[in-house]
């Protein structure tokens, strides 16, 4: 499989220890960059509100199948938790969409680091993402 970089996402966040734990807890102003050669396919993202950002966590090496989560004690499998050391190392955040100019989008609530390459966007579409009756698993606890 192979995957490209389709632009960079740049941020305030200059080292791993700056950047927000989650996007609800940034209010951080991003421009994301997507290379000239896919703007094109920027046309008509203006319309929507929020986004879905996936980006490889190019900082991050190896990976454990067990890890300890930033909102708990316990160790918990990778795959129930968000945590940035991955097999595949893809990230993924919802931000809001402030504007777009040319191949340029600025967003609020970014949580990754500078110069972080982007893979993909997709319209966040709160009818098609939202679920009303969703469990959180070991978080039930911790995130109210």
């Amino acid at each position: 499989m192979k995957i490209k970089s389709i632009g960079i996402i740049h941020t305030p966040f200059k080292r791993k220890k700056d950047t927000p734990i989650q996007p609800f807890k940034s209010k951080a102003v991003g421009k994301v960059e997507v290379f000239k050669k896919y703007q094109y396919g920027l046309e008509d993202i203006e319309g929507f509100s929020h986004l879905i950002l996936l980006y490889k966590f190019h900082k991050s090496r190896g990976y454990r199948l067990k890890v300890k989560p930033f909102l708990d004690d316990n160790l918990r499998g990778l795959f129930a938790t968000r945590a940035p050391r991955r097999p595949n190392q893809i990230g993924l955040t919802v931000v809001e969409l402030l504007k777009r100019k040319g191949n340029f989008l600025f967003v609020k609530g970014i949580d990754a680091l500078d110069k972080t390459p982007l893979l993909d966007i997709k319209p966040y579409v709160r009818e098609f993402d939202k679920t009303e009756k969703i469990k959180r698993g070991w978080l039930e606890e911790k995130v109210k």
